[in-house]
């Protein structure tokens, strides 16, 4: 990855107080954005998908804080590979399961570096990591999202769930599952689609990372819960291989 570079680019409309670097997670370094400050791509930093992606919401809140996510997204993404904002490309990865491009969206010509982006409200988490890593940043959810919810998480997690003492211990645990669960799945590139149930991330405070992923919970403002997922780093000369599609009756692990 390359070395930390300076703000050239800086867009119009993010201020510095909008973008903080938090401490490390292991290879993947984090920053959190907020985005209830309006932001307006007034110098052309976003490129034509994200203006129509932008463009496409009905509200102007939510348009705003997806520019002031994705302008926060390149800055760090300027940063670390010392190019103007505007400069950074974007692609899709082939899709682990069907091979179409539609996984996980990566930069265009820097196989090194990997990113993600969680939004949620006016919170945004940014991860860069030298291998793939996953983000995920959500409101801690309410008692009956935690009820409808658990139905869908792993076993074990249903279990330690049922075993909470009380409701608010209870609505911690599937948060802190979900976001996990969120994380590890957006840096496979597979997302929700085999569901919810095949990997134990765990409820509790220390979050257990499937098939040699790091997973670490990360510290954001009161209401908010978030997570981190880092892939393992390779030894040398070692080919990463995508993760094999599960049959669709395949045991939980």
């Amino acid at each position: 990855m390359p070395s930390h570079g300076s703000d050239r680019g800086q867009p119009a409309g993010e201020r510095a107080e909008t973008l903080r670097e938090l401490p490390r997670a292991g290879a993947a370094r984090l920053w959190l954005v907020r985005t209830d400050t309006p932001a307006v791509d007034r110098d052309g930093v976003l490129d034509a998908a994200e203006r129509r992606r932008a463009a496409a919401f009905h509200h102007d809140r939510h348009r705003e804080r997806y520019v002031a996510a994705h302008l926060a997204l390149r800055r760090v993404l300027g940063r670390v590979l010392e190019l103007p904002p505007r400069d950074v490309r974007f692609v899709r990865e082939p899709c682990p399961r069907c091979r179409a491009l539609h996984g996980r969206p990566a930069l265009r010509n820097e196989p090194g570096t990997h990113f993600s982006l969680s939004r949620a409200g006016d919170l945004a988490l940014v991860a860069v990591a030298p291998v793939p890593v996953g983000a995920d940043v959500e409101e801690i959810l309410s008692a009956e999202a935690t009820r409808t919810l658990a139905t869908a998480l792993h076993p074990r997690e249903r279990a330690e769930l049922a075993a909470a003492r009380g409701e608010s211990e209870r609505t911690a645990g599937a948060s802190r599952a979900w976001v996990r669960k969120e994380a590890y799945l957006k840096g496979l590139g597979t997302g929700l689609a085999d569901g919810a149930a095949h990997d134990y991330v765990g409820t509790g405070p220390v979050p257990h990372g499937p098939g040699g992923w790091t997973l670490a919970d990360v510290t954001v403002p009161r209401g908010w819960t978030a997570a981190v997922a880092v892939a393992p780093v390779p030894g040398p000369g070692a080919r990463r291989e995508a993760p094999e599609p599960r049959p669709s009756g395949a045991a939980a692990v």
